[in-house]
């Protein structure tokens, strides 16, 4: 895991309504300026005239590009939640429906921009709060997998917290590769193809 970045540390963390407002509207911004110029020209100044604030406004909140960057990092990872396994007992059904949600899961939360996934994977520094995310994010994963996996007939492996370390990185990994290079694999094949490869290793079988 990489050492924190102090220089990406947030200035201002909002306290009133309009404040958090004025950072949403810096947050959106940076996503679209990224997205559009890419990230060495999506400059803080052009980030602050989209979001029709002050340049001096914008390092009220954050010191430079990089904090806001870490910051979309965070978003983003806390929205990737595997929302299907949270909403339903996927242990219930057939080991390859159960991956399979996974997978889809994992590819609709990374579908939005790939422009700005790109960036993110590529440019990212890391703030204290970002790697706080980060292992938060896979802890809780890893062991909402496990439970799945514990709770599965079908599953024949022979370490379930290893299994579920091995299925959060493979599918992470491999879905954030290809969504943020779309045309290199099409969607419906990366999916047939990780689901079958992981499903045979849970089985227990070559």
């Amino acid at each position: 895991m990489p050492s924190a970045d102090r220089r990406l540390q947030p200035r201002r963390k909002p306290r009133q309504v309009r404040a958090e407002l004025t950072r949403e509207r810096i947050l959106t911004s940076a996503a679209h300026v990224f997205a559009e110029y890419g990230y060495a020209a999506g400059t803080t100044n052009r980030i602050a005239e989209h979001a029709r604030i002050s340049i001096g406004s914008l390092y009220q909140y954050f010191p430079n590009k990089d904090a806001v960057l870490a910051e979309l990092m965070v978003r983003h990872i806390d929205r990737g939640t595997w929302a299907q396994a949270d909403r339903v007992d996927l242990s219930a059904g057939t080991l390859e429906a159960m991956v399979g949600a996974l997978v889809r899961d994992a590819i609709d939360n990374h579908r939005d921009d790939p422009q700005l996934l790109r960036i993110m994977i590529e440019e990212a520094s890391f703030s204290q709060e970002l790697l706080d995310t980060i292992d938060r994010h896979g802890r809780d994963r890893v062991e909402q997998i496990r439970d799945l996996l514990a709770r599965h007939a079908d599953v024949h492996v022979r370490d379930l917290a290893t299994a579920a370390e091995l299925i959060v990185f493979t599918v992470e990994a491999n879905t954030h590769k290809l969504m943020a290079a779309p045309q290199t694999v099409p969607v419906e094949s990366f999916e047939n193809e990780l689901v079958d490869m992981l499903t045979r290793y849970l089985r227990g079988s070559g």
